[in-house]
């Protein structure tokens, strides 16, 4: 028995409220995108072996779903695509979910896409990356009950928090020529475990002025703008988000190389532009891949005098991952 695990990346624009005087946190918007994805395959074996980049992490996670499902087999997993670590793509959760799955279909363990990522410690404050792996597209979830004895009592990040995957409100097909540029500066500062941990709770709760904007420009300015396939009011909706909510009042955290080619994108016509998650990745929303070629190309030589990085372009993911399984 072979399994052929292919996922998403994701982009991340947006948590929605962190605020919680709803009785509700969290809420997120993000997109699933083709590239870059992580591939794998996975294979019975008489030991656990894992091959290929970040060996480690991924044993990690292996060794996470089989303690939990008390399974002693092993299991050769080959890594032929990663997704880049700590940079806001995205990719812990796909490669969490990506050998849950593997391993499910190897030892015959029966649940949903949802259950794997409560295992695996996954979409306890955004859901987006459990819904790109689930069925793509742009995704739209709506948080998590929030207060004394419910599901959360805090403002925490996923990895710490233990809340279930937010439930999915909507989920929406972009069209393929609504191209992405994205950049991944060469920048040393990544915010990842415990200083996001530490942001999370210096910052919050942020004022429910910020969080009314997000609501207003995702469900007045953006959904509308994808219903009616208008490119220019979506990406005006992205950069509305970047002034507003979390990404407001962390704005100062921001890498002073990822802010100017963020700056540098909108020089150069992006219909929207600005920072996944935490960065440093950052992107700019355009047109055509003619266009989208041409932008990457000049991001590139931006990026070229600030210590380099690596430059891109790839459309939405509107399926979610692939799971193939051979004899």
């Amino acid at each position: 028995m072979q399994v052929y695990v292919k996922t998403p990346s994701r982009l991340h624009f947006a948590l929605i409220d962190l605020n919680g005087e709803l009785g509700r946190v969290d809420g997120s918007l993000g997109l699933s995108l083709d590239f870059p994805n992580l591939a794998l395959n996975a294979q019975p074996h008489d030991k656990l072996e894992i091959i290929g980049e970040q060996a480690e992490q991924f044993r990690k996670f292996a060794l996470q779903f089989l303690s939990h499902f008390q399974i002693g087999g092993g299991v050769q997993i080959r890594i032929e695509n990663a997704i880049p670590q700590h940079v806001g793509l995205g990719s812990g959760t796909q490669s969490s979910l990506a050998i849950a799955a593997a391993l499910a279909e190897i030892f015959g363990i029966e649940g949903t896409v949802r259950a794997y990522a409560k295992v695996m410690g996954r979409g306890s404050t955004s859901g987006v990356g459990v819904a790109a792996f689930e069925g793509g597209g742009l995704v739209l979830d709506g948080g998590h009950s929030f207060g004394e004895n419910r599901e959360k009592q805090g403002f925490l990040p996923s990895h710490i928090s233990k809340a279930s995957p937010a439930p999915l409100l909507a989920r929406y097909s972009l069209p393929k020529d609504w191209m992405f540029v994205l950049a991944i500066p060469n920048v040393l500062r990544k915010v990842f475990g415990e200083e996001e941990a530490r942001i999370f709770r210096e910052r919050c709760p942020i004022h429910s002025s910020e969080v009314e904007k997000v609501c207003r420009t995702i469900l007045m300015k953006i959904l509308p703008a994808v219903i009616e396939q208008n490119i220019v009011e979506f990406g005006a909706g992205l950069n509305e988000l970047q002034r507003s909510g979390f990404a407001h009042v962390t704005l100062d955290l921001m890498h002073p190389t990822v802010k100017s080619c963020i700056q540098f994108l909108n020089d150069q016509d992006a219909l929207g532009a600005g920072q996944s998650s935490f960065g440093p990745t950052c992107f700019g929303l355009v047109q055509g891949e003619n266009k989208a070629a041409t932008l990457a190309k000049a991001v590139e030589d931006f990026l070229s005098n600030k210590g380099g990085g690596r430059v891109f372009y790839t459309a939405a993911n509107n399926i979610g991952a692939i799971i193939r399984v051979s004899p």
